[in-house]
């Protein structure tokens, strides 16, 4: 086969020749397939071998998903989701027997495979009410106190620490400072960090960072500002590029690194794909603010019912700044509707921002609440959501969504530090992605949307598996 040299411009990006032979030590092998088909109910079923045979140039009438373990990108940080307040609560107003397959559905030997968490720093729409951690006007923060986590919130993140092990990767997110710090005097509907406290709202990131570790739970990093453009009913706070990085190089990033905190991941930005490739060459086009940042987050929410994401703007952000990482922080399906929990589009909304968002580049991808109640909440502004896995709190039964399975097919076969590799598709109905685990496994994942079937090829190299992709299925192959 014949290599093209191509511009590579992901972190990470190169021709590897020792790649070339991939299959003089694979030729012949095969390959299990793990497969979730809507149509026959069938949800993350072990579907047995493919065995790989020699097929030279495929014609294009053959479908196929092509990967070239010569080429690779960036590296995974890891896959999680939010255990908010909501979170928290809804866990522990669950039977004990119930809490415990929680769990297990997500950092259990046999669960998802979940490595990141988030959190929410003070109150955000995902909590029964708003709060902080200081009482009123104390511009010292000698009251700062996190006792209202202790109740909910910080043992169910302890309890996913202690399942995850050493690749547990935790960061958090501000929705609001305090209403007395800001410009509208309230936590909701957007309003600005008034000038005035810039520095003391630097040090009440310090301040949380260094009791959620006194209680065991390492930071691993943390976002500027949830929605910075976002004025919401819930608590918001909104910053221009310029005011985000102004607070970065005057106050924030000095005041980590001060205490210590130099190893903390902060990342910018953490709104929308729109507005990403603006946000992140405005505010980082200082080498003194670039400094503090190591990454750019975003969300999906950039369109109406997520029918067009912008994902090309993921493209343009990591070509201008190769040394940051991208990282999906939130998204869920909106406008929670309990009739629909069993929907498939649900788990094709994540297929296809998951399999989008790590080919364009991404390196952490953190799905919203882990958990919600049969309200779609608790939430104390009425924006009821989806989340992966339901919990009755009123019955005790806990529903796992499509969401759950179609972020499996990912989470569960693709581990920390895995590289992603070259790959494309002949067919637009078939998206894929493959990644090369650190012990060289190779994880293909193929998600057909369309309401068509279509027998289809896993080529490599001049090999090739044969595979069934019905319509509205999704399926993992590991080599």
């Amino acid at each position: 086969m014949k290599k093209l040299v191509v511009s590579c411009f992901l972190v990470g990006a190169f021709f590897n020749a020792n790649a070339q032979n991939y299959w003089k030590k694979n030729a012949g092998k095969t390959a299990k397939v793990i497969f979730t088909n809507a149509k026959t109910n069938e949800k993350m079923v072990d579907k047995g071998m493919v065995k790989f045979e020699k097929m030279d140039q495929p014609k294009e009438t053959d479908a196929c998903v092509f990967v070239d373990p010569d080429f690779k990108y960036q590296k995974l940080i890891g896959i999680g989701g939010a255990i908010t307040d909501a979170s928290a609560e809804t866990f522990y107003k669950m039977p004990k027997n119930k809490q415990k397959e929680i769990l297990d559905a997500y950092y259990g030997k046999n669960g998802l495979g979940y490595t990141v968490v988030r959190t929410n720093m003070n109150s955000c729409d995902f909590s029964s009410d708003s709060y902080t951690y200081v009482t009123e006007n104390d511009q010292s923060l000698k009251s700062f106190n996190v006792a209202h986590d202790e109740k909910y919130k910080i043992p169910m993140i302890k309890a996913a620490q202690n399942a995850i092990g050493k690749d547990f990767t935790f960061y958090f997110s501000p929705w609001s400072p305090p209403a007395w710090m800001k410009s509208n005097k309230s936590m909701l509907k957007g309003g600005r960090l008034e000038n005035a406290f810039y520095q003391t709202w630097a040090d009440y990131y310090v301040k949380f960072i260094k009791e959620y570790e006194k209680r065991g739970i390492n930071v691993w990093g943390l976002t500027v500002q949830n929605e910075p453009m976002a004025t919401q009913s819930w608590e918001s706070c909104i910053y221009t590029a310029e005011e985000e990085g102004e607070f970065l190089k005057n106050n924030l990033g000095p005041t980590l690194w001060k205490n210590g905190f130099k190893d903390k991941k902060v990342m910018i930005w953490d709104h929308n794909r729109d507005l990403i490739y603006q946000r992140a060459t405005t505010t980082l086009s200082d080498p003194e603010t670039s400094k503090y940042a190591a990454g750019i987050g975003y969300h999906w929410y950039e369109t109406w019912n997520n029918k067009t994401q912008l994902f090309d703007n993921l493209i343009e952000t990591q070509r201008a700044f190769p040394d940051k990482f991208l990282a999906f922080t939130e998204g869920c399906k909106e406008q929670f509707d309990l009739s629909k929990i069993y929907d498939v589009s649900l788990g094709e909304l994540y297929g296809k921002n998951m399999i989008n968002d790590f080919n364009k580049g991404t390196a952490l991808w953190t799905d919203w609440n882990v958990l919600l109640d049969e309200t779609g909440g608790p939430n104390h502004v009425g924006n009821f959501c989806f989340a992966p896995i339901i919990a009755d709190t009123k019955t005790g039964e806990v529903h796992y969504t499509y969401e759950y399975y179609y972020v499996g097919h990912v989470s569960k076969f693709i581990k920390p530090n895995a590289q992603r590799i070259g790959s494309s598709s002949n067919r637009a109905a078939l998206t894929s992605t493959t990644f090369m685990n650190e012990n060289g496994q190779l994880v293909t994942v193929i998600m057909n949307d369309s309401d068509n079937d279509i027998d289809t090829n896993l080529w490599i190299e001049g090999m090739s598996a044969k595979l069934s992709a019905p319509a509205h299925s999704i399926q993992t192959v590991i080599l």
